[in-house]
Parts: C-alpha cells; structure tokens; sequence
C-alpha cells in the first residue's frame, strides 16, 4: 500500500510522469521505498525546505502495516560532475 501511494503522489508533482520511476523493497519488516526522476522534477519532489519530500514519508508511513518500517529516499541517477 505505501507503494502504490508513493507512486501516486509523484506522479501528480511531476511535470515528467514517464520519467519517473517509484521502485520498493523489502526486508522482513522494513520498505525502502526509491524514487527516481528527472533531474528538473527533483525540487518538486523535495519541496522547499524538503517538506514535501517529508509530507511523503509521514503519509507513506501512516497507509503501512503497524509492524513495517518504511523509508522513502529520492534517489539521484546524475553523478555530479568533478570540477
């Protein structure tokens, strides 16, 4: 479930939804939930100050099962670039 919530709430955020890619894990108890998007949706995702990327991890955590654990991390594909 907090899968499917992840997905549908980047997918509204972003202004590129086949960019985006919204994969999940799990181990016993714990969900990592990745989210992968184009580099110019990252600050939509994030928010400013990163409260909507933290709006996503409380509401993601609240739709799981009282035992799972569940973290959500935006994950970057772009190495930055070594000046």
């Amino acid at each position: 479930m907090p899968l499917e919530l992840v997905t549908f709430i980047t997918q509204n955020l972003v202004a590129d939804p086949d960019a985006l890619k919204v994969q999940a894990e799990r181990r016993g108890y714990d969900i990592r939930i990745e989210i992968r998007c184009g580099k110019e949706d990252a600050g939509r995702i994030i928010g400013r100050g990163g409260r909507v990327i933290n709006s996503i991890r409380t509401l993601a955590r609240a739709a799981a099962d009282g035992r799972e654990r569940v973290d959500v991390e935006l994950v970057s594909d772009q190495a930055s670039p070594d000046n």
